[in-house]
């Protein structure tokens, strides 16, 4: 699970994505609305994104909106943590 989303989290796109969607909960096209790039980008970034486990959808009537799985962070929040935990150690 991790590989994924450090592979997602490397994109400097798909972490202003993740920026933005802190803040509030949006449809594609608001994000896409964001960036100087074709929706179809934006599309894909938002894929690499949920299928990393760091976004979530739902559908909302003609729309799906896009929020933050903050378990996941929280998972790779704890993982950092016992990782410099370990390194102290030495």
């Amino acid at each position: 699970m991790f590989n994924d989303a450090f592979k997602a989290l490397s994109d400097p796109t798909r972490r202003r994505i993740l920026e933005l969607l802190s803040e509030r909960d949006m449809s594609a096209g608001e994000i896409a609305d964001c960036f100087d790039m074709a929706k179809p980008s934006v599309s894909h970034h938002l894929s690499v994104l949920k299928g990393a486990g760091l976004v979530i959808d739902e559908r909302q009537g003609q729309s799906i909106i896009y929020s933050l799985n903050m378990t996941v962070f929280q998972d790779l929040m704890k993982w950092f943590f016992d990782f410099t935990k370990g390194d102290s150690k030495k």
